[in-house]
């Protein structure tokens, strides 16, 4: 008995309650010291966390998703992370950066939903919006440019059907619309059905580290830098549930790095938030 006692416990303490340990030393370190790459004053991704010594920004071309998300707007260092309801989130210890998503008052804008809306609106700004488009869980394809045209899903069960029910409508106000119905019928699980995996050594900025599921999670990776060895290091940030403010992840397992993070072919990957048991990796087409 007193063997079975030990083993269960090597284990435990092997495990989460070593991820728990680390959780709460990151909480400690960044409570009582200033983060080493935490530039208070930048007002973006790139200019708010620097590249640690030996490592450089892999340059992506100009206009790039890469380039969009490492210039994404942040608000003042310090700003809290707030609910969909205007009420602060529970954990405010886990982020060194607000991204400037809004977040609506009607709650669907939740983890996969927030990266769903980044994704969009970058394909709206870069003039690619015949481009914008997800598949529903039910692995019916939903485009913004169908949508447009006035043509709307008609669902029962898993049977979706599209008819042309509403004038046309390529307005900004009938864009978000269009986003709060994706909202509704997509998510994690169809994000990891519909797109491209891709390996823990080819990730890259705009690459997604997944769990699927009903409910699953999903982060997003912002930035990435590169050494001469060819090593990586690499950013995360996340929506959440419920629907909050989109943030920049630190690393508790790796104070010293954070927030940076390195990704290991088979390795778990703890967040502050979510348990990762492997690093499964997706793309936006």
């Amino acid at each position: 008995m007193l063997v079975i006692i030990a083993v269960v416990f090597a284990v435990r303490t092997t495990s989460k309650g070593k991820h728990l340990m680390n959780h709460i030393r990151g909480i400690v370190k960044n409570v009582v010291s200033t983060p080493d790459y935490i530039n208070k004053e930048g007002d973006s991704i790139a200019t708010r966390v620097l590249a640690i010594k030996g490592y450089k920004r892999k340059v992506y071309p100009k206009g790039s998703f890469q380039e969009y998300l490492r210039n994404y707007k942040l608000k003042k260092y310090g700003a809290p992370i707030i609910n969909y309801d205007s009420t602060k989130y529970f954990a405010q210890h886990w982020h060194d950066a607000i991204l400037e998503v809004p977040v609506p008052a009607n709650g669907l804008q939740q983890c996969a939903d927030a990266l769903i809306r980044i994704r969009a609106e970058y394909l709206w700004e870069t003039n690619r919006k015949d481009e914008i488009g997800f598949n529903f869980t039910s692995g019916h394809y939903c485009s913004w440019k169908k949508y447009s045209e006035g043509f709307r899903p008609k669902i029962q069960g898993n049977k979706v059907t599209f008819h042309k029910t509403a004038a046309a409508n390529d307005s900004k106000s009938s864009f978000y619309k269009y986003l709060n119905l994706i909202y509704t019928y997509a998510g994690t699980l169809s994000l990891y059905t519909e797109l491209p995996k891709i390996k823990v050594e080819d990730v890259t900025i705009g690459d997604m580290l997944v769990k699927p599921g009903t409910p699953g999670h999903i982060e997003i990776i912002v930035d990435e830098l590169v050494n001469d060895q060819g090593e990586k290091l690499f950013l995360l940030a996340q929506g959440n549930t419920p629907a909050q403010n989109v943030h920049l992840l630190k690393n508790f397992e790796e104070t010293s790095i954070s927030p940076w993070y390195r990704f290991k072919k088979s390795e778990a990957v703890y967040t502050p938030s979510y348990h990762f048991e492997e690093g499964l990796f997706i793309r936006f087409k």
